[in-house]
Parts: C-alpha cells; structure tokens; sequence
C-alpha cells in the first residue's frame, strides 16, 4: 500500500477520533461525589483562608470515618452526673498521690512555668490530673475521625465542632505534633495531656521548649505552659481564692445561677444567709453553687478563678473536682516538705 493509499483510507477516521477527543475534554466533568455531607464547602472554605491544596484537604477528609461510637458518647458525658457521683471518680486516692508525686518529680519546671504565668503550679498539675490522669489516657479516637463525625453528623453541636475541624485542618505543621490523620484524643475532638481543643491550641499552646513545634503530648514544657497560659489569658488571679464552703441559715435566700461567673460581693451573699466557713477576704465578687453531694445539699462561695476553671470546661462539677485535687495536691506537697 502506497503513501498515498494510507492517506486516503485513515484520514476520515483520525479527525472522527480527534473530534471525539475535543468534545470529552471540552464537556464538563461530572462533579464528584462528597465523602461527608458539607465536605465541599468546609474545603472550599480552607483554602480560601489558607491557601492549601484543596487535594490534600479531600484526602484528608475522605480517610476520615464517622465513628457511632463517638455519636453515642456526646449523650453520657460524666458532667450530667450529681457531685456525689461525680466527685468519687476524680478525687481518689491514686489520682491524688500520684498528683503529689507528679508535683515532686517535676517541681522545678512547675514552678518556673507557675512564676511565669502566674498560675498556682498545683492547678496546672490538677487540669492534666483530671482530663488525663497525667498523660496517660490522652484517648483513643482519631481527632479528624471525631471532629467530622461531630461537625458534620451532629446536628445539635455541629457550628462549634465544624468550627473546630476547619481550624484542624488550618493548622500550621509547627502547632501540631505529628501528621492530621495520626493525631489521637478524646471523643470531642481533644488532644494532648491538657485535651485542648484545636481553637485551643491556635489561641493558646506554646512552644515552651523552643524547639519550633508546640507538642502536647511528648513535650512536658510544651504541655504544662500551655495549660498555664490558657488559665492567664482568660484571667487567673495569682493568689485569688477559687471555692470555699458556705453554710446557709435558717432564713437564707434561694440562689438560682446560670453559670459560674461572679455576680456580687462576697458580703451580699452573706447578707442573704450565707456564711463562709473559714476567713476570707472581704470585697471580693463572687457567686454561689449549689451541689448534690454525698451527705445532702452543699454550697459554695466561688471566686474569679473558678469561673476561669470553667472556660477550660464550663461544668461547675469539673472546676469543682480540679479545685479540690489541686488543693489535696498541694497539702500533699507542703507536708512532704515539713518533714
């Protein structure tokens, strides 16, 4: 067969081929389906304000599972639990020594890390003592696997926790102590020894150890200033009081709060029948909590720092718990150093 003969017979279909190529590359491709629902958006939206690589974000998410699991323990947290139930799981006797052998052992980083911040040593010990029984149950769950399954399959809470996960995936490399989708912690979403949510660790974490990463799982520095700095920024009062006992009269006044931020000076809540049952400053504002403990009603007198206690977790029950670990912790301490 001629040059000519290849020319005639194959010209016809080469330009039906290469039309048919043009046509599929001009033809919009159809658009892929989401692994989550909102999915698209949330990516759309990081790299937006990031500039990420939206390919990396999708793979990302497209490895991440909704866990049930996760759905089912958001409907028992242990903060709907009375005082009297839940003061037994974080006031006992190895959680406490093992607090005071914590304080021991690191004792000089503590207290430095306490002086810089201003913040009682013994509460920093006190919030890792409660929220990971100090660093060793930090959880289990894959933080994206949770943030997705709260902010995208949990109606209810799904604003604040898409939130989180858009600031997870924002997150620059030197704020988080391995790869994304290796990163542990609870089923909320928290990681670390001090469980900090990733709004937390953008607004809060520090990298103490000055090696250009904040790590809070295996940096002790990182950890420990972090939880203090938290405590400053939203405004510890070095020396302040947290909680104390108040005993009502026979004619006190009914209290009703919403929530643990100080209302009124100390001497009106004593003018209402409530007495405190040690001394204490005058002047200084306070609220009132009213708790289902083991033997009936108790009331407290809390303070500034309590509300501050109540920004980490904004159950009265777990300022309540961290005040009195910290406070065992540091008898604990004093009486070691006496002998």
């Amino acid at each position: 067969m001629t040059a000519t003969s290849v020319s005639r017979f194959n010209v016809a279909p080469i330009r039906v081929v290469v039309a048919s190529m043009l046509l599929s590359m001009a033809a919009p491709s159809p658009a892929l389906a989401e692994t989550h629902p909102g999915q698209d958006a949330l990516v759309r939206e990081v790299v937006q304000d990031t500039g990420k690589d939206p390919l990396v974000l999708n793979a990302l998410l497209d490895g991440a599972q909704r866990k049930q699991s996760i759905l089912d323990a958001m409907g028992r947290p242990a903060e709907a639990k009375p005082w009297s139930e839940y003061r037994p799981i974080f006031l006992t006797d190895k959680r406490i020594d093992d607090g005071i052998a914590f304080y021991r052992e690191h004792r000089a980083l503590l207290e430095q890390i306490g002086q810089q911040y201003g913040v009682a040593p013994q509460y920093i010990v006190a919030i890792v003592g409660v929220e990971t029984f100090y660093g060793r149950v930090t959880g289990k769950y894959k933080v994206l696997d949770a943030l997705v399954t709260l902010g995208l399959y949990y109606p209810p809470r799904a604003a604040f926790f898409r939130g989180e996960l858009k600031t997870l995936l924002e997150l620059p490399d030197s704020h988080l102590g391995g790869p994304i989708d290796t990163l542990t912690g609870s089923y909320a979403g928290a990681e670390g020894w001090g469980q900090f949510m990733p709004s937390s660790i953008r607004d809060f974490a520090v990298d103490e150890d000055g090696d250009g990463h904040i790590d809070l799982k295996n940096s002790l520095p990182d950890i420990l200033a972090s939880v203090a700095n938290y405590f400053a920024k939203h405004g510890w009062v070095s020396g302040g009081e947290v909680a104390m006992r108040a005993q009502p009269d026979a004619a006190s006044k009914p209290i009703t709060v919403k929530d643990a931020q100080p209302q009124w000076p100390l001497e009106q809540l004593e003018a209402w029948g409530y007495a405190p049952l040690q001394s204490v400053n005058p002047g200084q504002l306070s609220s009132l909590q009213t708790l289902q403990g083991e033997n009936g009603r108790e009331y407290w007198f809390t303070f500034p720092n309590f509300y501050v206690i109540t920004r980490y977790n904004r159950s009265p029950l777990y300022a309540m718990a961290v005040d009195q670990l910290a406070k065992a912790i540091a008898a604990g301490v004093q009486a070691d150093s006496a002998q």
